[in-house]
């Protein structure tokens, strides 16, 4: 097991592990323990998570151009504000999700392109939610199955986490990646591609060996990365099958910094 000295770079998760019973801003300090880290400890900071850059940009903004970020759970990587690495579904595979959603379900669908997120809402608090208070840049078009761009991921969004995750598993599991995010959302994205995926290429980029990786979680599309991982940690609400992966627990990403800050 790596400790605390050997650390060179921080994968962290949001919704639920940075991000804690439903916040959608970072702590008041969260931006300068990362940049206290850097110039320290010399330890790069990655956000992890299913969101999309332009929101992880706008969350950690006082730091943003000292980051790297694992989006969409791992179909797109930026280092240095450079994409190294991009994923997308098959359009075909796509469309045939969509349509099973459209007709199986009272779920919302967001599907996820390079840039923005587009909906074809079933109710206008969809938007609300997606724009206002999550703070994403996303369109309204009249026809998912026609979007100006490639299908990165299709999501689910079910008010209360309704939704059958072995359903969608046993029907579209063998054809891409099924894995439930945080709350009320389930991700299906090309196969092979997860936060475990996602992190490998920046690792290589910055010349960094797995080993020397913090992972820190709390969910199960946070699994791959977390085994991946020299030293993977989670929150104290992870669930617990995530839990078990973790050699390191924490009340709060924040106060686990502050440890590494005074190792």
């Amino acid at each position: 097991m790596s400790d605390l000295n050997s650390i060179k770079l921080i994968a962290c998760d949001l919704d639920g592990t940075l991000l804690l019973n439903g916040a959608q801003r970072l702590q008041p300090d969260t931006c300068a323990l990362i940049e206290r880290l850097l110039n320290e400890k010399n330890i790069l900071f990655c956000a992890a998570s299913g969101r999309q850059y332009a929101n992880l940009q706008r969350l950690f903004a006082p730091v943003q151009d000292k980051i790297s970020y694992l989006c969409e759970n791992g179909c797109l990587c930026y280092c240095e504000g450079k994409c190294i690495h991009r994923e997308q579904m098959d359009t075909g595979l796509a469309k045939d999700i969509i349509r099973t959603l459209q007709l199986g379900s009272d779920a919302e669908i967001l599907v996820s392109g390079e840039k923005v997120h587009y909906i074809q809402p079933r109710n206008n608090s969809f938007y609300h939610h997606m724009h206002d208070i999550v703070r994403n840049d996303v369109i309204i078009v009249p026809d998912l199955l026609n979007i100006p761009e490639p299908y990165l991921k299709v999501s689910i969004f079910e008010k209360g986490g309704l939704y059958d995750a072995e359903k969608w598993q046993k029907q579209f599991g063998d054809l891409c990646t099924v894995v439930a995010g945080q709350g009320e959302w389930l991700d299906l994205m090309p196969p092979g591609v997860n936060k475990g995926s996602g992190i490998k290429p920046i690792l290589a980029y910055y010349g960094i060996d797995a080993a020397d990786c913090m992972a820190i979680g709390d969910n199960y599309n946070d699994r791959e990365m977390l085994e991946l991982a020299g030293l993977p940690a989670t929150v104290q609400s992870a669930v617990p099958a995530i839990r078990s992966i973790a050699k390191l627990e924490t009340d709060t990403v924040e106060n686990l910094f502050r440890k590494i800050l005074n190792y």
